[in-house]
């Protein structure tokens, strides 16, 4: 239970920030004493810390691992300043970079006692996207991360319209590569698939729409345009980021494919709809149906 704790409470922080009354505060702080930014690295470490006692894996050498990874980032983004309308430079991808490698690579797991590592590296993860979430939508500002609720209908059928038009394609894809297996009618219990369609936007799909919609595929349009070469460039990325991935032997050449081609989806509702939510909620029906039906 005291794990759960922790996980929801990093979740209804993620949520918090569609408020835009709370990025708009935190925009005005930032901007008049940009110094309060290292408030931020702090109490994510203090949080990182406080889980991992509950896991019963705290040490100094894993607290200081956390508050390594959260201020270098933080770093990047505190040298470059709080100057929103400006393109994003060298050190706004390197900070990105540097939130997402050691959690791709797990830095730091031989720190972390095997039976907490799954629940610790769920902590970090909400780590990574608070922290994200505060360098570049409240920091540095940037436009077009559409971190926001939904604002019009669209941002509700699009996903729809997204699955019913990838779907077919990644069967059609995934079967012949032994990715997939033949669909089959769901064994779950109702209660346990409805359950899941949560757990997986809040604990999946939204999480990495964030990293790879919001801040990936929106630096590289602020960067070079809102152009095809920019979409299928996040894909790509998108897919690389699943070459680690099992079941199949690593690197899982199958898994970027299909990850490829989702991503192309995810990132063209990202670009049509008013907020990340509409490609989070096609993720999900993504991988909701990959769980449940193959």
């Amino acid at each position: 239970m005291p794990q759960s704790i922790f996980l929801a409470l990093e979740i209804a922080l993620v949520f918090a920030f569609f408020a835009s009354s709370l990025q708009a505060a935190l925009q005005r702080a930032f901007r008049h004493r940009p110094g309060l930014l290292w408030l931020a690295p702090a109490a994510l470490t203090a949080l990182f810390t406080a889980a991992s006692r509950v896991a019963g894996a705290a040490s100094l050498p894993l607290s200081v691992a956390m508050l390594a990874y959260t201020a270098a980032p933080t770093l990047c983004a505190y040298i470059a300043g709080p100057t929103p309308g400006k393109k994003p430079g060298a050190l706004d991808f390197l900070a990105i970079l540097l939130l997402w490698l050691p959690l791709e690579f797990a830095a730091g797991a031989s720190l972390v006692p095997r039976p907490s590592q799954g629940f610790l590296h769920s902590v970090a993860y909400g780590v990574a996207i608070l922290l994200g979430l505060t360098l570049f939508l409240c920091f540095r500002g940037f436009s077009g991360m559409k971190y926001n609720p939904p604002r019009r209908p669209s941002d509700l059928w699009l996903p729809l319209a997204g699955f019913l038009l990838t779907a077919p394609v990644l069967v059609a894809v995934g079967i012949p590569i032994g990715f997939i297996p033949a669909p089959h009618l769901p064994t779950a219990a109702a209660g346990r698939m409805a359950a899941a369609v949560g757990l997986i936007f809040a604990g999946t799909a939204l999480p990495e729409e964030i990293l790879f919609r919001a801040l990936i595929q929106n630096l590289i349009m602020q960067r070079w345009g809102a152009n095809t070469r920019t979409l299928f460039a996040a894909a790509l990325i998108f897919g690389a980021a699943h070459l680690d991935n099992g079941p199949q032997p690593l690197p899982n050449w199958r898994y970027m494919i299909l990850a490829t081609i989702a991503g192309i989806a995810y990132g063209k509702v990202f670009q049509k709809s008013a907020t990340v939510v509409s490609s989070a909620l096609l993720h999900m029906l993504v991988d909701w149906t990959k769980h449940f039906i193959f």
